[in-house]
């Protein structure tokens, strides 16, 4: 049985893992896992169960033994991820990640993808602290938009292209079982007989899904690279390099951020 806490009363203000994500801790799911991991204390009590209810103004939080501070400046960058690098933060095996390449020392700890790209593909990443925009980034409710170019092995023929278009089933090894994709919008580049680069737009982000959808149909992915988010456009950086959002460009993808698209939901997420 869970151990019990003393912060069930909802009238107290805010849930414990959303003020964890305001503050630039980690996103929302991962708040969650943290605090299960006993990571978490509020006012010296350490929280493992949710929901838990806090006052930031209040209340001391605290991640592994270190205040939460509230007054946390978000940051918001745009990286032309280069392939070989992963996008988590905690790596295993060693690897280049991809806030390695954030040469800001101060703010580099506080930052993760909203969003990833896995390691053998390149292009737009995203990397904030701020949890709230990250949510709404990366959950299916809201179906932020993402364009990729892709290239793969052989000409893809009209059908294909269709069948892509309409979305196809995937299996989910942690399930067991699987599900069908959503709608995606897909326009062929150049086709020849050794190779086709496609431009592909997803309203969803499963677990190497294009390289899965694609190898289905006996299509090989060699070369996948991310070029929109939502409003966001991979443009005047090269490989490696990063940036500053414009404030133009937050606003933009705060907006996008906040649609509730439940009309494609409920149609196959139809793009």
């Amino acid at each position: 049985m869970a151990a019990p806490h003393g912060f069930t009363d909802a009238g107290r203000g805010e849930r414990l893992h959303k003020v964890l994500a305001a503050a630039g801790v980690a996103s929302r799911r991962a708040c969650e896992t943290l605090i299960e991991s006993g990571a978490v204390a509020v006012n010296g009590e350490v929280i493992t169960t949710l929901p838990a209810w806090v006052d930031p103004a209040r209340d001391r939080i605290t991640v592994d033994g270190r205040r939460v501070k509230q007054s946390l400046r978000h940051l918001h960058i745009m990286l032309f991820k280069p392939r070989g690098v992963v996008s988590t933060n905690a790596d295993p095996q060693g690897r280049r990640r991809a806030i390695d390449l954030i040469d800001l020392p101060s703010a580099r700890a506080r930052l993760y993808p909203a969003g990833r790209l896995d390691i053998d593909s390149s292009g737009l990443l995203l990397l904030t602290n701020d949890g709230e925009l990250a949510n709404r980034l990366t959950h299916p409710r809201y179906c932020v938009h993402k364009v990729y170019e892709v290239t793969v092995k052989g000409a893809v023929d009209d059908e294909t292209v269709r069948r892509l278009e309409a979305g196809l089933f995937l299996g989910d090894r942690r399930s067991g079982s699987g599900s069908r994709t959503g709608r995606s919008r897909l326009r062929l580049i150049k086709r020849a007989r050794q190779r086709t680069l496609l431009r592909m737009e997803l309203g969803e982000g499963r677990n190497r899904q294009i390289r899965r959808m694609l190898a289905k149909l006996g299509y090989p992915v060699t070369k996948l690279r991310r070029i929109e988010l939502g409003p966001l456009k991979l443009k005047g950086l090269r490989v490696g390099e990063w940036r500053m959002l414009t404030a133009g460009e937050l606003r933009a993808l705060k907006r996008e951020a906040t649609k509730r698209r439940s009309d494609e939901a409920t149609e196959g997420r139809d793009l």
